[in-house]
């Protein structure tokens, strides 16, 4: 094992911790006898040109901080390679590493951990989404959900998630069900209207929200969550619900546990750990064991 690892740095990350975390993870790795080379690109193209030579270059591990954006971008780099990837959380919403216990916002520790877990055989094994040639970690959002992102990401003002608050009141004004054409690995095809339908490796999206909160990341399986045809009364009622994952129980949502399909609806992009995909039609496939992560195995606490 090289003791040689990358730290993929995001400066602008969480309003600014991206910058300042690098420094107490580092010194986590250093401490533990790495040694740190730390990257950051001009922009997101030359950043990942950059990973994707280290990992070429032998890193023993390419560890990115940040948030869930900068994860994406580094399972760019890593997937289907035998380079690990580490996961110093300190963005906005955090879910990839919230999904595998990991800490969050506390750059030292999760810097410790990645060490000892690198020093001890290099974490687990965990699936991957992927659309075309996109990786994705967490969750692929398609609907209500993903038309929020289209709407918050035109706002200019007001910064922060209060934006996406603002964008969701916007689209529940406006909120008409989607006719979704889906095709399932079996070759099963459903027609339905539904108010949102969410591809999930990981169980949550948007910080926490548990859209597929039934979703492990080693069973070689997408969790489908479907939200059916709704009233705006009824969605108003039931997206609290999501934050606990007990929403999975309300009658008009179903979840089908697949290897694959394709989604198919007007007007709609999808948008995969939060960075847009592209518009529907899109086929997801689930990739067991597509990446290796520095993480404790699955139902085991951290403590830091």
């Amino acid at each position: 094992m090289t003791r040689e690892i990358t730290l993929f740095v995001n400066p602008t990350a969480g309003r600014g911790r991206g910058a300042h975390a690098a420094q107490p993870a580092a010194q986590a790795f250093r401490d533990a006898g790495f040694t740190v080379r730390t990257l950051v690109g001009a922009d997101a193209d030359d950043a990942l040109r950059r990973a994707r030579e280290a990992v070429a270059g032998g890193t023993g591990a390419l560890v990115a901080v940040g948030g869930d954006g900068m994860i994406s971008l580094a399972l760019q780099a890593v997937a289907g390679t035998r380079t690990p990837l580490g996961v110093v959380a300190v963005g906005t919403g955090n879910d990839f590493a919230r999904a595998l216990g990991l800490p969050l916002r506390d750059p030292s520790a999760a810097g410790r951990l990645a060490a000892d877990l690198l020093k001890g055989g290099g974490g687990r094994a965990i699936d991957l989404g992927r659309v075309g040639d996109r990786w994705f970690g967490t969750v692929l959002a398609s609907g209500f959900d993903s038309r929020v992102n289209d709407r918050g990401n035109r706002m200019r003002l007001p910064v922060g998630r209060f934006r996406y608050d603002l964008a969701m009141i916007a689209e529940l004004a406006a909120f008409r069900p989607v006719p979704y054409r889906l095709t399932f690995d079996d070759g099963t095809e459903r027609q339905v209207a539904a108010t949102l339908v969410a591809v999930g490796n990981g169980t949550s999206y948007g910080g926490g929200m548990r859209i597929c909160a039934g979703a492990r990341m080693d069973d070689g399986l997408f969790d489908v969550t479907v939200v059916g045809d709704c009233s705006r009364t009824t969605l108003i009622k039931v997206f609290p619900r999501v934050y606990r994952g007990t929403h999975l129980d309300h009658p008009a949502v179903t979840v089908h546990r697949v290897r694959s399909l394709t989604l198919d609806a007007p007007g709609i992009t999808g948008y995969a750990d939060g960075e847009p995909l592209g518009p529907l039609p899109l086929t997801a496939a689930c990739v067991p064991g597509a990446l290796r992560v520095l993480a404790p195995p699955a139902g085991s606490s951290v403590r830091h």
